[in-house]
């Protein structure tokens, strides 16, 4: 005896069969979608049943009332699984949602500045490094140059290195002071992750 539900399966993948559907290649193809002779079957306990015609594997999920998902569709045969499609595409949607949670971004702040900033300028600019570094956040100070600045490097790393004497106790030098262009670069990290 078939139950309404299998019978609704068995009439959407009578649906599936006559309609032609492209298929991207994030999407799993299901049930009439799989277009191969033989397939590697995992069953619904997740036990290995073998290599079996499509057909058979097709009538095995349709008797569990479950679907016929192609897991692996480069290997030879392709790797089918009959389980329940709607909750494996929310089960994977769920690890996908926590991976990108366990990510962590590291975001980069930046203090441009000028070879003749004040000093006193540069005491602001330098407790809002500290702030950032303290927050767990990467800063990349900038010193840029205008006209004949260029040829005096050496005062862009003086102001550099002072910078990062004094933001030593909370953060490293990740980056060397480096000339890119007009600008002279280095790249402060925090010293202790938050």
């Amino acid at each position: 005896m078939i139950s309404s539900v299998s019978l609704r399966r068995h009439e959407k993948w009578a649906a599936v069969d006559s309609e032609e559907k492209k298929i991207s290649a994030s999407e799993y193809r299901i049930n009439n979608e799989i277009r191969v002779k033989e397939v590697r079957l995992i069953g619904a306990d997740g036990g290995n049943v073998g290599v079996v015609s499509l057909e058979e594997a097709l009538q095995l999920a349709l008797e569990a009332d479950l679907d016929l998902v192609e897991v692996a569709p480069n290997s030879s045969p392709p790797v089918c699984r009959i389980l329940d499609y709607g909750k494996f595409l929310y089960e994977k949607a769920k690890k996908d949602r926590e991976a990108r949670k366990a990510q962590t971004k590291v975001e980069i702040k930046e203090v441009r500045l000028r070879p003749k900033t004040s000093e006193h300028h540069r005491s602001f600019k330098v407790r809002d490094a500290r702030r950032w570094l303290e927050e767990g956040k990467k800063v990349r100070v900038r010193i840029r140059f205008r006209g004949r600045e260029i040829h005096y490097p050496q005062i862009a790393l003086e102001d550099l290195q002072g910078i990062a004497d004094e933001l030593a106790d909370v953060g490293a030098i990740e980056q060397a002071p480096m000339m890119e262009g007009r600008t002279m670069l280095m790249t402060l990290t925090p010293s202790k992750p938050k």
